[in-house]
C-alpha cells in the first residue's frame, strides 16, 4: 500500500530573537571598524569601540544562559557524538533541518566568542608601540607585560580573521551546496521550515530579561573603561 501523502505545507518559524540578531550584526560592523581605527592610529575611537565590544560580549554570555531556547549554549553546544553524526549526514541528499545552530555551527559560535573575549581582555592591558596610549588596566601590570599584551592583541586578531573566513566559507557552502540560506534568518529572525517536517516552536525569553542583561553589560563595560575602581 502506498504511503499517504503528507499534506503539511512549508511554514515560517521564528528562530532568532532580536537581541541575538543585534549582537551578531554589531560584531560584523565592529570588527572592520576596530581594524580600521587601529591601523589609522585613531586609538581613542579604537578604545571606545573596544568598550562597546566588551559590553556586547558580556551581554551575549549572559544571553547564552538567560536568553531564549535557540540563544542558550545548552541548546546548541553538543557533544562529539552529535557533532560526528551531523557531519556524517551533512553531504547526504537530504539532511534534517536544525532549529538554531547545528552541532558544528554551535562550536563555531563558541570559538568566535572565545577569541573575541580573549582579544578584548588582552586589549585592556595593551599599550601602543610608543608606550603612550594604553588600555584602562595597564596600570595593573608591568611594562613588559603590557608589551606582551600588545603582541597577543595583534596575533589574536589574525586568528580571529581566520575563524571569520571559515565562518563565511561555511555560509557559502550551505548557500551553494545545501541550498540553505543562513543569512536571511539572521536578518529577519525566521526561516521557512520544510513541508513534512514537524516545525519547532522554540521558547523565547521575555523582553525585561534582555533589558536587565543590557544594563548589566553596560555597567561592566563602564566600570572596566574607568579602570575597575574599587
Amino acid at each position: 500500500m502506498a504511503a499517504a501523502p503528507d499534506d503539511r505545507a512549508a511554514s515560517r518559524v521564528k528562530l532568532w530573537d532580536l537581541p541575538v540578531r543585534l549582537v551578531h550584526w554589531s560584531f560584523v560592523l565592529l570588527l572592520p571598524a576596530l581594524w580600521w581605527t587601529w591601523n589609522k592610529g585613531d586609538i581613542a575611537t579604537h578604545k571606545l569601540l573596544g568598550y562597546v565590544l566588551l559590553g556586547l560580549l558580556v551581554f551575549r554570555l549572559f544571553w547564552g544562559f538567560a536568553g531564549g531556547e535557540t540563544a542558550r549554549f545548552a541548546g546548541f553546544v553538543k557533544g562529539p557524538r552529535a557533532v560526528a553524526a551531523y557531519v556524517r549526514g551533512l553531504f547526504g541528499k537530504e539532511s534534517a533541518p536544525v532549529a538554531g545552530h547545528n552541532p558544528v555551527g554551535g562550536w563555531s559560535v563558541v570559538a568566535l566568542l572565545g577569541l573575541l573575549s580573549a582579544q578584548t581582555i588582552v586589549g585592556l592591558f595593551t599599550q601602543d608601540i610608543d608606550g603612550i596610549e594604553s588600555g584602562p588596566l595597564t596600570y595593573l601590570v608591568s611594562y613588559d607585560t603590557a608589551e606582551s599584551a600588545r603582541w597577543w592583541h595583534d596575533k589574536l586578531f589574525d586568528a580571529l580573521l581566520c575563524l571569520v573566513a571559515l565562518h563565511v566559507a561555511a555560509i557559502l557552502f550551505y548557500l551553494l551546496v545545501k541550498r540553505d540560506n543562513l543569512v536571511g534568518p539572521m536578518v529577519t529572525g525566521s526561516r521557512t521550515w520544510p513541508a513534512g517536517a514537524p516545525p519547532p516552536s522554540p521558547r523565547h525569553a521575555p523582553f525585561w530579561r534582555a533589558l536587565a542583561g543590557a544594563a548589566l553589560a553596560a555597567a561592566i563595560a563602564w566600570w572596566v573603561a574607568r579602570g575597575c575602581p574599587v
